[in-house]
């Protein structure tokens, strides 16, 4: 029994893995925040929370709040699940001869080809089935939703700009956290997405620039690969720098105070920090600025977006 429990655990682990669970840390923030600008638009989240409301509403009952962030974290769960095990599935004969990459699950032969593709599948079904109790229209958007993070896998081999469709797949988050509640687009989400679209191709081309002469060797199209690194960092600070610029607009555009505004100093300082400490020349610390940079700038930032909502700071409905 307890070699079975040890088993099934070691499995877990080895999924949680394979699909970087920890690398949710970037795209979740963008989504809580995307969830409670919505929130916002229909509640006054400080009284809501102290227990003061007094819109009697469907939408002003705890339990409607917690199933819609409960199947907006399952639905950021079973998407991100079913892209990155795809893409590791798709790139397992390159994983497999790249020495960076040759200890990854299913080129070192601790997850099969065929449980990978069944991990995908099984994470897509439960994706759409969770769409269909938030909203019809998260439910009709779920295939392309779907379509986009799966298709990124492909587009390294033939454009340099797939980090572009990987900050894409990743700006989906506020605007589908926004959707699932309000059903409706708008515009203050779509600033989110944005920056979170140039942020996250900035960070990208960053990570890649560690595999530049394996992706010229194998025909793998990437920015640091047909640039080389000194433009491919150029081509990132100009993306950080849109990202930056994202944060500001979004901070006038959506009426922000004073607590959006230290979030917001945080975030652009850490996208300096990163472009900062990694050179052409030295890339020691690509993974500093990879995980722990951006890590901190997404969390720290989303929960001063979010205190900034709950204490009333925003000036504009």
């Amino acid at each position: 029994m307890i070699t079975s429990n040890f088993s099934y655990m070691a499995s877990i682990k080895n999924y949680l893995s394979l699909i970087k669970f920890s690398h949710t840390i970037f795209a979740l923030p963008f989504a809580l925040i995307g969830f409670s600008l919505a929130a916002d638009d229909y509640l006054d989240l400080s009284t809501f929370i102290a227990g003061t409301e007094t819109d009697h509403s469907v939408m002003s009952t705890p339990w409607f709040w917690v199933k819609k962030l409960g199947l907006v974290l399952l639905c950021m769960v079973f998407a991100r699940s079913a892209a990155m095990a795809y893409n590791r599935y798709l790139d397992r004969h390159f994983d497999a001869k790249n020495p960076r990459t040759a200890i990854r699950e299913i080129p070192s032969g601790i997850i099969s080809d065929k449980n990978a593709i069944w991990f995908t599948m099984i994470n897509c079904f439960f994706f759409i089935v969770t769409t269909y109790f938030i909203n019809e229209l998260c439910f009709y958007l779920s295939p392309i939703a779907l379509f986009v993070i799966l298709f990124y896998s492909y587009t390294k081999r033939f454009t340099p700009l797939c980090h572009l469709v990987l900050g894409v797949g990743l700006s989906l988050a506020p605007i589908g956290a926004y959707l699932a509640v309000a059903g409706a687009f708008q515009w203050l989400p779509i600033v989110f997405s944005l920056t979170v679209l140039c942020w996250v191709s900035g960070f990208d081309i960053i990570y890649a620039l560690q595999d530049e002469e394996f992706d010229k060797a194998n025909q793998l199209y990437s920015i640091p690969a047909v640039l080389g690194k000194k433009q491919a960092l150029a081509v990132s600070r100009l993306l950080h720098t849109l990202a930056a610029a994202g944060v500001v607009l979004a901070a006038t555009f959506g009426g922000f105070g004073y607590l959006y505004w230290v979030g917001a100093v945080i975030f652009v300082g850490m996208l300096f920090y990163q472009q900062s400490i990694v050179k052409p020349a030295d890339l020691s610390k690509v993974n500093i600025a990879f995980m722990a940079a951006n890590g901190t700038a997404s969390v720290l930032f989303a929960l001063f977006v979010i205190a900034d909502l709950f204490f009333h700071t925003r000036y504009l409905s």
